[in-house]
């Protein structure tokens, strides 16, 4: 899919029949939070953290969301979209004199640091000719004062029943909006003092606010908005999900991390959850997981905080971001079924755990769902115990292995997107074979990779055969199983995909891997 999201609508590109199937696709996070500047929700893709400080500002003390950005590159992220959302920002509005009246534009992108200017001009219109102006948007980086973005109009009229009425052709800018009053006349020229026919531009006559802080309603947003969370709707997939903690001193609220956790799921993805900072030993964290009601296979959660030996302050801080980026970083070098404690997968040696764990204290955390960030080699802290928070549930219990739930939702994700082709195609006989193949071929790469503890995997296609009276609602089905490696078992899995989209369900039956003299499944 394009990496840009245009006023609200996205293309979502599918893949090509037959096509084979991405082993290595690069693992996408996603981030939420409060930045100095940039599009309200409307995520957007940066690949580095300098494309990050170019769209949203730089790091900030009363947002965490900077810092995360900045840990996730360091640590060997590449694609991150980033969610900016605020609670009562407001943008800069400039005014253009018009004879007495004026023409009030209104930044979209809210905050004290986002500054625009506008200039007009009557160039190429005619002296008698009092109905129309040219106008000149444009969006200045504050810290260097360097042209960001700017946007040309030419021969708009201030006249509302015109087809190039200023307010209409303003629907289309991605810098400003036009405010009522409108003007009652043209704009005047903008000119620099003293020199009648030298163009200048105008600054703005009110700055933007960057608003007040974050609650968890505010990261949640709204779904029929398209807001907070559910900004991410307008994209097609993403792997790992961070709430970065909204201010100074605050932590993300039980609400927000419940809400992220479904959501997580909806789009089968996995969230990171910071520690509380009040939890100053292994039992408070065990106890807070417990109290706040964190249980499920989708969530990562880590103890301690850690310390920056670089910083003037030394104040425990979250290190969700830099995980994000290892974990990225590990799914290209080792695979999402390794576990993440792995040679070159440790913080930066500036970061250290806030509190020294003994081993007593490691395994209740790990039976309670919590990795440990410990010390490794080379002063490098590891995250030890590759568990998720699916505990205390038979439901869960296969999913309770970081590498295994992560392993499988890659499988699924992947073969979903791979496959969508076939819900257009005519279902038959011949289609099934064609998808079976198609991810019979994909898991024998995997398998080649070593992401399986043995071969013995079935793949069952569904594509109209069985003459199910909802077929066209149903499409198609895939059914899977497949024994990932570290997985006390085999793990069945259905697919079921149509028109408008996908759903993972269990298998109503199971099917036995035990090599036999057709192991990998023949279509019946």
């Amino acid at each position: 899919m394009s990496d840009a999201v245009d006023h609200g609508i996205t293309v979502t590109e599918i893949a090509p029949m037959d096509q084979p199937i991405d082993v290595c696709p690069e693992t996408t996070a996603a981030f939420v939070g409060r930045a100095l500047r940039g599009p309200l929700n409307s995520p957007l893709l940066v690949s580095s953290f300098a494309e990050f400080r170019r769209r949203f500002g730089d790091v900030w003390g009363r947002s965490s969301l900077g810092p995360a950005a900045k840990q996730f590159f360091d640590h060997g992220g590449k694609r991150l979209y980033v969610v900016r959302v605020a609670n009562n920002a407001r943008g800069s509005m400039l005014c253009l004199p018009a004879n007495g009246s004026a023409l009030v534009l209104r930044a979209i992108d809210p905050g004290s640091t986002e500054r625009i200017r506008a200039a007009v001009d009557y160039d190429g219109i005619e002296d008698d000719n009092e109905d129309r102006f040219n106008l000149t948007l444009q969006r200045i980086n504050p810290s260097t004062s360097t042209v960001i973005d700017q946007e040309f109009y030419r021969e708009l009229s201030w006249q509302e029943d015109s087809d190039s009425f200023v307010a209409d052709e303003f629907l289309t800018s991605s810098l400003a909006r036009v405010e009522q009053p409108f003007p009652m006349h043209r704009p005047e020229r903008t000119t620099a003092p003293g020199r009648a026919y030298e163009s200048s531009y105008v600054e703005h006559a009110q700055a933007g606010t960057d608003g007040s802080e974050l609650s968890d309603y505010d990261l949640i947003g709204s779904r029929r908005e398209h807001s907070g969370l559910f900004a991410l709707e307008q994209i097609e997939d993403f792997d790992l999900l961070y709430l970065p903690p909204p201010g100074k001193g605050q932590d993300v609220g039980p609400a927000a991390v419940l809400a992220a956790e479904q959501y997580g799921r909806e789009r089968g993805a996995m969230l990171i959850v910071d520690p509380l900072s009040s939890w100053s030993n292994a039992q408070d964290a065990v106890d807070g997981v417990r109290d706040l009601g964190y249980a499920s296979p989708n969530l990562l959660g880590y103890f301690p905080r850690v310390r920056d030996r670089g910083s003037d302050d030394d104040v425990a801080r979250p290190v969700g971001g830099a995980l994000a980026g290892l974990l990225c970083k590990q799914d290209r070098t080792y695979g999402p079924w390794q576990p993440l404690d792995q040679q070159g997968l440790g913080l930066q040696r500036t970061l250290r755990p806030e509190h020294e764990l003994s081993d007593d204290d490691a395994a209740i955390l790990k039976r309670a769902g919590l990795n440990v960030l410990a010390g490794g080699p080379g002063g490098k802290a590891r995250l030890t115990g590759s568990v998720t928070m699916g505990r205390g549930s038979e439901a869960y219990a296969r999913y309770s292995k970081l590498p295994v739930r992560r392993f499988c939702l890659q499988v699924i994700n992947t073969i979903a997107k791979a496959t969508r082709w076939a819900v257009f195609e005519t279902e038959d006989r011949e289609l099934a074979k064609r998808l079976r193949g198609q991810v019979l071929t994909y898991l024998y790469c995997l398998n080649d990779l070593g992401a399986f503890a043995d071969e013995n995997f079935i793949v069952q296609c569904d594509a109209g055969v069985s003459n199910r009276s909802d077929s066209d609602e149903h499409g198609i089905t895939i059914m899977l199983v497949f024994h990932p490696l570290g997985c006390d078992e085999p793990i069945s899995i259905t697919l079921h995909q149509n028109a408008t989209g996908f759903r993972v369900g269990s298998t109503a039956f199971g099917l036995s891997t035990r090599p036999s003299g057709n192991s990998s499944g023949l279509q019946k």
